[in-house]
């Protein structure tokens, strides 16, 4: 079974060397793009974010035909379904065609795009694979002698290949695709299907993989009628065991240069799960000694749970683990633990609503600083969307200011202690509540200004301190200095 609440897996994103551990935080409610659509004409059939997950209605407000023993799952761009029962039967039924006349499915013409992480790993990443026939989308029932009728996308038992076959039910079957597939669990996969009575094609992560002959096979309108099944087969047995999120059907193959859009487009919010597929790799925690002026310091808003020394990892790396959303009547907290680093260093918690690219230009508040081995929580979040980022302590220029504050917070060099050119350190200025960009000597208000005659008295003192002298016969100030 999948642990909803597991471990993310090297959830990092080395952006500069202190910069790292970019975390999509799982939300109840997230504002979830629209499947594409390339003709105006013919737009998606239907799609399913999974988002009800008491009716799991579609997108379209229409009800499963049945369901049983299913899971929900945060670790995608917002909740997805769990296939994945090991002890019992489970699956998500649906019609092919509502009483309406609206099309779920077409099956001789037509393309399907999801997101699937498994919860097993491929035989060639050392693990067993799902260990059956394990269905992503499928109508009809598989008979050794093709009697009945089929159509189905699926993976093999030892997770090493993925297929897309058919049966007519009259004796005729076929396998129109086949590709290897050499997959870790847990680690999200988008996989995009397309066929037509030409050509049929398989993309993964956005790339096009392999392509086949084109349909001419499929279960007919009686077979059907009997609906389709997300993540099993009609018995339940053949389970995808794993996470699907963002299922979409259309009724025209989609084109390669939209399903690598779809993909680059929905890629981020997944990042967590893909990291390590994508090459992403922690950044160093640097320097091996705390600051010794550190301006911005303290809990913050951060919350400390728990700590957990015994199976903490102490490294050169940190990143953040064991991420849990749980959604109160106050909004949403988030749980999690530093992991790795050093002990006794404090690192930086950022939060921003929205990524940009690249990172720095985003508008990204400081939440507070925490420890390794330590489990804190940021409470009652209200944005439907949050994302978190680590800092490092390093500070290149000793100001005070960590290199991540100035990189995401204040948007200016790392390595100028004295940008505004005043002669005050960024970090004294932050931390007395001024603007580190401006240059107080040259503002008279912010300054003592002595103003002398001819002989060397002084005749007046403006700005801070501002004074109004009175003067003897012999021109001697008669009040005292402030």
């Amino acid at each position: 079974m999948i642990n909803l609440q597991r471990p993310c897996r090297r959830l990092v994103h080395a952006i500069t060397p202190v910069l790292f551990a970019v975390l999509l935080l799982p939300r109840a409610a997230f504002c979830q793009p629209a499947p594409p659509t390339n003709s105006p004409s013919n737009p998606w059939l239907e799609s399913w974010s999974f988002k009800h997950t008491n009716t799991w209605d579609t997108d379209l407000g229409y009800s499963p035909l049945s369901y049983t023993n299913l899971g929900v799952s945060f670790l995608s761009d917002g909740t997805a379904v769990v296939v994945d029962d090991s002890t019992n039967a489970a699956w998500l039924q649906y019609n092919v065609w509502e009483k309406d006349g609206t099309t779920n499915l077409t099956v001789a013409v037509g393309s399907v795009l999801l997101w699937f992480a498994p919860d097993w790993s491929s035989q060639s990443q050392g693990g067993a694979g799902p260990g059956v026939w394990g269905r992503l989308i499928e109508t009809g029932a598989y008979t050794s002698n093709a009697n009945f009728g089929w159509w189905s996308w699926y993976c093999d038992p030892p997770g090493s290949n993925i297929f897309f076959s058919a049966q007519d039910g009259l004796g005729d079957q076929t396998n129109y695709l086949s590709a290897r597939i050499s997959w870790t669990s847990n680690q999200f996969h988008f996989v995009a299907l397309t066929y037509s009575s030409t050509n049929t094609a398989l993309y993964i992560d956005g790339s096009l993989v392999t392509n086949g002959p084109g349909v001419a096979i499929y279960p007919s309108p009686e077979v059907l009628s009997n609906g389709l099944w997300l993540g099993s087969d009609s018995t339940g047995t053949n389970q995808c065991h794993g996470i699907i999120s963002d299922v979409s059907t259309y009724n025209y193959p989609l084109d390669a240069g939209t399903i690598n859009g779809t993909f680059v487009l929905n890629e981020v919010f997944y990042l967590p799960e893909m990291a390590s597929m994508a090459c992403i790799i922690q950044a160093p925690s640097t320097p091996e000694t705390t600051p010794i002026f550190d301006a911005i310091s303290g809990a913050g808003d951060l919350v400390a749970n728990s700590t957990n020394y015994s199976g903490c990892v102490t490294s050169n790396n940190v990143w953040i683990t064991n991420t849990t959303a749980t959604v109160t009547t106050n909004g949403t907290v988030i749980s999690f633990t530093i992991a790795g680093g050093s002990p006794g260093l404090a690192y930086d918690v950022f939060a921003t609503p929205a990524l940009t690219q690249p990172l720095t230009n985003g508008i990204w508040t400081w939440m507070g600083q925490g420890y390794q081995c330590v489990n804190y929580s940021l409470q009652a979040l209200t944005n439907s969307a949050v994302f978190l980022l680590l800092g490092t302590p390093q500070d290149s220029d000793n100001d005070g200011l960590t290199d991540a504050y100035k990189l995401l917070v204040l948007h200016m060099s790392t390595n100028n202690p004295d940008v505004s050119g005043d002669g005050m350190l960024n970090g004294w200025k932050v931390l007395w509540g001024m603007n580190p960009l401006t240059n107080n000597t040259a503002l008279p208000s912010q300054r003592a200004n002595y103003v002398y005659d001819g002989t060397g008295r002084l005749e007046s003192l403006s700005g801070t301190n501002a004074e109004i002298f009175n003067f003897d016969a012999e021109g001697s100030i008669t009040n005292d200095l402030p």
